[in-house]
C-alpha cells in the first residue's frame, strides 16, 4: 500500500535467485508481468539487482521501501535509473521491498504490433497461410495484427 501501486493484483517473487541461469528465467518471466511486483533485497545485493532489473524489464515506475515497519522506515517513488543515480555516492543501508510497476496492457499490445511491423507483408501473411489458414482468414489477422483495417491489406498486396 505504501508504494502507492495498485495492489489489486501482485506479483510477489521474495528473493531473486542467486543462480544466474535460474535468475534469467525469471526476469525473462516477468517480463511482460502485467501484476504490480514485489521483490525483496538485502542492501548489499540493492545495486546490482537494480541494473539487472533495469536491464531486464526497462526503466520501470519502482518504489523502494526500507526498514519497514522499523524506526527508520523510508519510501522512495522513483524509476530505475534515477534510484540507480541517486545510490551512485550513497550506500544503500536497510532490507529494502522493491515494488515495481507491471506493463500496461497497452504497451504489450504495442510491442506486438512492432513485432508484426518488422515483418514484410508476404512474410506476415505467409505466416497465417502455413499455419492452413484461408488467404481471406490470414489478411484479417494480419490486420487485426497491425491495427489497420483489412482493406488497406488487400490493396497493399494487390499493388505488390
Amino acid at each position: 500500500t505504501l508504494s502507492g501501486m495498485s495492489t489489486r493484483r501482485f506479483c510477489f517473487e521474495a528473493f531473486l535467485p542467486s543462480d544466474k541461469k535460474e535468475k534469467q528465467i525469471i526476469l525473462e518471466e516477468l517480463k511482460r508481468e502485467t501484476r504490480t511486483i514485489i521483490i525483496y533485497e538485502a542492501p548489499h545485493r540493492l545495486v546490482r539487482t537494480l541494473h539487472e532489473l533495469l536491464e531486464a524489464l526497462g526503466n520501470r515506475k519502482i518504489t523502494l521501501l526500507r526498514e519497514l515497519t522499523k524506526k527508520h522506515e523510508t519510501v522512495m517513488q522513483s524509476t530505475f535509473e534515477d534510484l540507480l543515480g541517486y545510490y551512485d555516492d550513497k550506500e544503500p543501508k536497510g532490507e529494502c521491498v522493491i515494488v515495481i510497476e507491471g506493463k500496461s496492457r497497452e504497451e504489450i499490445v504495442e510491442e506486438e504490433k512492432e513485432q508484426w511491423r518488422e515483418m514484410s507483408l508476404e512474410e506476415h501473411m505467409e505466416f497465417y497461410l502455413s499455419q492452413g489458414i484461408s488467404k481471406k482468414e490470414a489478411m484479417k489477422a494480419v490486420a487485426k495484427d497491425l491495427g489497420i483495417p483489412k482493406r488497406e491489406i488487400y490493396q497493399q498486396l494487390i499493388e505488390e
